[in-house]
């Protein structure tokens, strides 16, 4: 249980709690004009908690203490008791208002998470178990509490050429990142069956990301083509290299050539290409993965937990990383991250 779920469930209890902690307090040390208004604070802490019904009922209890605190004040009917239930009143009903306010926005709020969740959901396609003799599995983790949105992409397409595979990141977040990836996505699915190499289509999405993308914006991207001779020839435009964890559970990272500039800067990479032997798996990642940091400070440590890759299906390895990450990361995951791990399987 979070502690915003957890204040929700024991909101109203605390309320009950702090409006009887005032009410001893006045009853020991009598009414003050100048703390009149102190019946409705617990109406003002469940306004911010629960419900507009729970706070109301909060609010009507304050007003009914406030009525009957010229009983144990001896003070019914005077000025200071009129002070009191006054203020009570007036800042119970603005406790009711404001929680009716939250609630709606918080409608509101969740409405525009299911569509940008849709959206994201739209742009980033089920990821196919596998295709030929190579086996996949994705996974977003995305920075955006309580919904998957962000500019972090992959995608995955059987042509001609070999098996195809882009990573990418958008620079940027929100549905404006969203947006570029889409299009990057559609340039790539469409270049990835006419293009018959690996930089064609990098110069293809280059000029696709130069076209629509803001003059400070750009898209890191690592281009995969998988081929029938346990090789694996690979592009990169500004990103990470992959990681290779073979069958004997050691890792390493792929070597991609020299750096050249992201998608949108002019990118001129060359091709390099690697063994992929039977059992091997090959990870894609954006920076989202490597940039975590803990309390302290400290990256996450992706060396430590590379062998784990190569054990259970694709899937549970990577359930098992991204698990990790997050409680790496205090579960305050702070940049999303796109995840796509590849196996060589036997014929």
């Amino acid at each position: 249980m979070t502690e915003g779920q957890w204040l929700v469930r024991h909101g109203l209890s605390m309320s009950l709690a702090l409006q009887a902690v005032i009410v001893l307090v006045d009853v020991v040390l009598g009414a003050d004009v100048a703390i009149s208004g102190t019946y409705a604070i617990p109406a003002v802490l469940a306004a911010t908690i629960i419900s507009v019904r729970r706070t109301a009922l909060v609010g009507l209890l304050a007003v009914a203490l406030a009525l009957w605190s010229g009983v144990w004040n001896a003070d019914f009917a005077t000025q200071s008791w009129t002070v009191r239930l006054v203020l009570t009143v007036i800042l119970s009903a603005i406790a009711v208002l404001s929680a009716s306010m939250r609630i709606e926005r918080e409608q509101g709020l969740r409405e525009m998470t299911v569509i940008a969740e849709t959206a994201q959901r739209a742009v980033l396609r089920s990821m196919p178990s596998s295709v030929g003799l190579v086996g996949f599995a994705a996974r977003y983790v995305s920075a955006t509490r309580e919904a998957l949105i962000g500019g972090d992409l992959y995608e995955v397409a059987a042509t001609p050429y070999g098996v195809r595979v882009i990573v990418g990141d958008v620079r940027g977040k929100g549905l404006e990142a969203v947006q570029l990836a889409a299009t990057v996505l559609g340039a790539f699915r469409r270049a990835a069956f006419i293009q018959p190499s690996l930089t064609d289509i990098a110069t293809d999405l280059d000029g696709v990301v130069t076209a629509v993308a803001g003059e400070e914006d750009f898209v890191t991207a690592l281009l995969a083509e998988f081929h029938d001779d346990h090789t694996v020839t690979l592009v990169n435009c500004g990103h990470h290299p992959p990681l290779l964890v073979n069958g004997t559970g050691t890792a390493e990272l792929v070597q991609t050539g020299e750096p050249v500039p992201p998608l949108g800067l002019r990118p001129t990479p060359l091709p390099t290409t690697t063994q992929l032997p039977s059992g091997a798996r090959l990870l894609i990642y954006t920076d989202g993965l490597i940039e975590t940091r803990d309390h302290r400070g400290v990256f996450f440590p992706l060396a430590e937990h590379a062998a784990a890759l190569g054990h259970g299906s694709l899937d549970e390895a990577l359930d098992r990383l991204t698990q990790r990450l997050i409680e790496y990361a205090g579960h305050q995951v702070k940049d999303d991250m796109a995840l796509v791990l590849a196996e060589r399987r036997s014929a």
